[in-house]
């Protein structure tokens, strides 16, 4: 009767507030809530920001006999002040998406729709489909908060029987089209769509309860482990004194584990950093080698600056060493300018202006001129 699909992700599990006999504490039940659903203004944007109420704490404005609507009433629209009332039931384990866009469905069949969800009890549930995650008070209380739901019914019937319908005056009853078969029937709702009050939704698949035990059950280890490092005991989740240190015990080992992985990742990085640097490196040695070799041939090589530079130091020395060629005519005595007389420090007079005589013994003094100087060379 539940209504869900297969496969999905898996909701995170919290603590809950429970008294000692594992159900809600009494203080967090709500109090009636008087609510007319039957007849005067429909519910504004207001009421999402409350939680649907339950069925038994509604105060019914309306005696009067109630008369269903048709599908062709219910599709064109009916007046604000009588909505055509869809009925769901489930058992909503765990609720997840699945059973969220059930609800979704069935909420919008019908331009104008009062969903009511019927919440089979613990007991029901138990006899008929197993033990359920959640007990009846969780779940009653998590559809309630669903934005879909108007009103939601406690300890639902496994069957809906014609007083049921009757009693809370439901015009059409909303599941997926699949046979259910449960408590001896091939389809609980064999008579249902006989009577032409079946409106059928479709299943999301990819998430259910029973997939999502499933998966909790294949991966246990890693649950409990994820469990026990959250702060839970290990009598909490009834694991033994071994396994909880063998629990403990793969936990180290996968965190040493965990460290040696990040250590080889980021070797590997430091690895490839020193790869894409010495490539770099190489690359700027290449060019700087080949810039170097270029720069000694170019000094040392056989047409280089060096080679240039010797020979015009040779040239150069060669001028320098070699001897003057002489001018072919040398200038005659007269044509040259008089040359400045000048007088020897060690002589005290001057010779008279004729032809000096020679006088080996007496002579105290000459007149030197660069002529005579030049004359005495020649």
């Amino acid at each position: 009767m539940e209504a869900e699909s297969s496969s999905g992700p898996v909701p995170s599990r919290k603590r809950r507030r429970e008294g000692s006999n594992g159900e809600a504490d009494e203080g967090e039940r709500r109090a009636k809530v008087p609510r007319c659903t039957v007849v005067g203004q429909m519910p504004s944007s207001s009421g999402l920001k409350h939680p649907a109420p339950f069925a038994d704490e509604l105060e019914r404005a309306d005696s009067k006999r109630y008369e269903r609507v048709t599908m062709e009433e219910a599709l064109k629209g009916t007046p604000p002040h009588r909505p055509v009332r869809v009925y769901a039931d489930g058992i909503f384990d765990v609720f997840h998406s699945g059973h969220a866009r059930a609800l979704m469905q069935a909420k919008c069949l019908f331009p104008n729709t009062h969903l009511i969800v019927g919440v089979c009890s613990d007991d029901l549930t138990h006899k008929f489909k197993g033990f359920t995650v959640m007990n009846e008070d969780e779940r009653y209380d998590a559809v309630t908060h669903c934005r879909y739901v108007d009103e939601v019914v406690r300890n639902a019937p496994w069957t809906l029987s014609p007083e049921f319908l009757a009693k809370h005056r439901i015009d059409f009853v909303a599941h997926d089209d699949i046979p259910y078969s449960s408590a001896g029937s091939d389809d609980v709702y064999k008579h249902i769509k006989e009577a032409g009050m079946f409106a059928p939704t479709q299943r999301t698949e990819g998430i259910s309860t029973s997939d999502i035990i499933t998966r909790i059950v294949r991966d246990y280890d890693v649950y409990v482990r994820r469990n026990l490092q959250r702060g839970y005991t290990a009598k909490e989740l009834n694991v033994s004194y071994i396994n909880e240190k063998k629990y403990h015990l793969q936990e180290r080992v996968d965190k040493v584990k965990r460290k040696v992985r990040d250590v080889e990742e980021k070797s590997k990085e430091f690895v490839q950093k020193v790869e894409e640097k010495s490539i770099d490196l190489i690359q700027k040695w290449e060019e700087k080698s080949r810039e170097f070799i270029g720069n000694f041939l170019q000094m040392f090589g056989p047409e280089g600056a060096l080679k240039h530079m010797l020979k015009e130091g040779k040239g150069r020395m060669l001028q320098a060493i070699s001897p003057r060629h002489s001018p072919s005519s040398s200038p005659t005595r007269e044509e040259r300018s008089p040359s400045p007389t000048f007088r020897l420090p060690f002589f005290n007079k001057t010779s008279p202006s004729s032809s000096p005589t020679p006088d080996h013994s007496g002579a105290r003094g000459y007149l030197i001129s660069e002529d005579d100087d030049e004359d005495d060379e020649n």
